[in-house]
């Protein structure tokens, strides 16, 4: 075996999407510790992903629960606020496998995000040493950077109508590996907020769709965590991520039912 060319880090999440098999992701907006890490990993979840555009986490806890991802083969991603470059590279830095931007609306914004993310000379990010994704092994640079880069995933939201009007610009750009669809977001911007059964959400999901499909790109499906059956539909039809929910949402259904059986 060449050890020259066999990655040392591998990444469950891009290895699955890449053989066509579905991959179940939870969403972390709550949870500030490690545990959650292996409640994902109980539950059966192949990846999760650390929402910080919609809460109040810190860098800190986002770097360990990636951490104790890593250790246990569920892919950790985060949810970047926007696209600043050195914000995103500490997100890198600090151990996430890959960064999922909201709502791309641009080649040159996708662009922008794929250069955060990638070293030279893909990117602009600069190298920090050793990596945590690489449990900080000693490695020369060049080969550092070349296991970080294979690895990490850059995933661009589509849940606006200037960025579902590119869309096949934004799954051409070279770097991205997923588009995915934010349902809650785009239902709304196309006036049916909350109708993701919509057939004009219906057709932005078919558009979507049919440009990772041209471009090779993996396709995300987000906010049907409570439609299963369109869940199974769209993966029927190619999907390949599920984001299923979050632990807030996952904590207060369990609560809700729990208290329900004590009249």
């Amino acid at each position: 075996m060449n050890t020259e060319t066999t990655p040392l880090l591998r990444n469950p999440l891009k290895e699955k999407l890449s053989k066509g098999e579905p991959v179940f992701s939870m969403t972390v907006r709550l949870v500030r510790t490690i545990d959650i890490a292996s409640i994902a990993y109980t539950a059966g979840f192949e990846s999760i992903y650390i929402d910080m555009e919609h809460s109040s986490f810190p860098l800190e806890s986002a770097g360990q629960i990636c951490m104790a991802c890593n250790a246990l083969g569920v892919t950790p991603l985060v949810r970047v606020p926007g696209l600043d470059a050195p914000f995103i590279a500490k997100v890198m830095d600090a151990g996430a496998m890959g960064i999922i931007v909201p709502g791309v609306q641009s080649a040159d914004e996708a662009r922008a995000a794929v250069r955060a993310v990638k070293h030279a000379p893909m990117g602009i990010r600069s190298f920090s040493g050793a990596a945590p994704q690489l449990n900080y092994q000693s490695l020369p640079a060049d080969k550092t950077i070349r296991e970080l880069d294979q690895a990490s995933l850059v995933v661009a939201m589509i849940e606006s109508r200037a960025g579902l009007e590119v869309v096949d610009d934004i799954a051409a750009v070279e770097g991205v590996d997923m588009l995915l669809v934010g349902a809650s977001d785009l239902s709304a911007e196309l006036g049916f907020a909350g109708q993701v059964e919509h057939p004009e959400v219906h057709k932005a999901f078919l558009r979507v769709i049919e440009a990772c499909q041209t471009h090779g790109k993996a396709i995300g499906i987000g906010g049907l965590g409570g439609r299963p059956d369109l869940v199974r539909q769209y993966l029927e039809l190619g999907a390949g991520f599920v984001s299923t929910g979050n632990d807030i949402t996952f904590l207060s259904g369990a609560a809700s039912q729990k208290r329900k059986q004590f009249v």
